[in-house]
Parts: structure tokens; C-alpha cells; sequence
């Protein structure tokens, strides 16, 4: 195996290692989670990363997303992160969803084999779309709720949504799946933090927790190939 890849192969060994390159992630929205759930998924020898959002870098995102540099404001995050996966791991095959996904036009996320799907976007119709298609697709899928105003990476677990509190978005989900009569269990990555009142629409962030959140969510989806092979 690659030396590169040679510390993660004394953890988990070799066979389970080159299992990882024939896995194909979809990560969908690669800002502040997203773009970290990339980062450790490309460092974790993943053979597939099907990248999907619409954005450019801006200069707010500074503060919290791993391709955000001055050199990069206005430029593709998508083409960004390619660049730096081929840089970690030339091997890793790189798909460029760049599309702002909406309920029409959802169905063009499944055009490609998904063994996991990492949910890190903004929109709460395109989440319920995502629960709901995955599940009728046998698709294992995480959810990401809310990371904004939060202060504290501690506070931020792996669980099921209908265990969540203090988080709106899992409120607003909580209701969808119990009136579309969802009874399978939804992973989320939630934060037990009461969210900081800032004032107006536009959520503070931190450096560390939407990084952490998207480590947090890497590992689970690492661990879950390793655990169903």
C-alpha cells in the first residue's frame, strides 16, 4: 500500500484499507462540515468523492472552511476541493456535481453508485428529500443539522434525530418523518449546545465546530465500512 496511507494500515490492516478505495462517498454542500468531511475522507484512502455544491468562496468564509484563503475568495469551492483531493491522493476519482440542489432536480445526485451519503447542506426541503430518497433507495446516509452559533465542539455528538433537542432544523425534521410515516432511525450530527442569540438572519460560526462536526462525521463514515464490509 501507498506509504501515505501506511498509519491508517497499522490501525486497521490491509485488506480493510484497500476496501476504503472501492467506497464511493457523496458529500452534499463543501463549506464549513463539508468541506472537512472532504478533507479527512481524501486522507482515509476513499476511492470516490462525488463533491456537490454551487458556491464560490467568499471572503466570510475565512473564518471556518478549509479552502478559504485569500488566494481563493471567488474561485469554485468544488474545483478547489478537486484540487487539493488530487494533491492528498492523485488515485482518488473526484465527481463534480455543480448544481444547487432543489427538490427537481434532486435526482441527479444518484446518477453515480453512492455508498454513503454525507448530508451538509442549508436547504430543509432538499434534507426531507434526502431522508426520504435514501431510505427508499437503501442508501445509509448521516444528516447534518445546525453547527451555526454554536461555541463548543464538545457539545456536538453523533445520534439518532429522534433523540435531538435545541436544534430547529431537527425539530422541522422530527415532524416530516412522523407525518410521512418514516419509522427507520435518521443519523444526524447535532449539537446539545442552546444556540448564541446573534441578532439578525446571518448565524455566527467558529473555527472549530464545523470543523470538528465534519471530522465527527468523516470518522462515522469510515467506521461504518469497516463495521459492513
Amino acid at each position: 500500500m501507498l506509504p501515505k496511507f501506511a498509519r491508517l494500515e497499522k490501525l486497521i490492516g490491509r485488506e480493510k484499507l484497500e476496501d476504503l478505495s472501492k467506497k464511493s462517498v457523496l458529500i452534499l454542500g463543501c463549506g464549513g462540515v463539508g468541506g472537512y468531511v472532504v478533507e479527512a475522507l481524501a486522507r482515509s484512502n476513499i476511492g470516490t468523492l462525488i463533491l456537490v455544491d454551487y458556491d464560490f468562496v467568499d471572503e466570510t468564509n475565512i473564518n471556518r472552511q478549509i479552502i478559504a484563503t485569500d488566494k481563493t475568495i471567488g474561485k469554485k469551492k468544488i474545483e478547489i476541493l478537486e484540487r487539493r483531493i488530487k494533491e492528498i491522493n492523485p488515485t482518488c476519482q473526484v465527481v463534480l456535481i455543480d448544481k444547487f440542489i432543489t427538490k427537481d432536480n434532486i435526482n441527479v445526485l444518484f446518477k453515480s453508485k453512492i455508498d454513503f451519503l454525507v448530508d451538509a447542506c442549508d436547504t430543509i426541503s432538499v434534507k426531507k428529500e434526502i431522508i426520504k430518497l435514501c431510505i427508499n433507495k437503501d442508501i445509509p446516509f448521516i444528516t447534518c443539522l445546525g453547527t451555526g452559533n454554536r461555541f463548543n465542539p464538545e457539545k456536538l455528538k453523533i445520534t439518532t434525530l429522534d433523540r435531538t433537542s435545541y436544534d430547529a432544523i431537527a425539530r422541522i425534521l422530527r415532524k416530516y418523518v412522523k407525518t410521512e410515516h418514516i419509522n427507520k432511525k435518521v443519523v444526524v450530527l447535532v449539537s446539545s449546545e442552546q444556540p448564541v442569540k446573534v441578532g439578525d438572519r446571518t448565524p455566527g460560526s467558529t473555527a472549530f465546530v464545523p470543523a470538528s462536526a465534519g471530522i465527527l462525521i468523516a470518522s462515522y463514515v469510515v467506521n461504518y465500512f469497516l463495521k459492513t464490509k
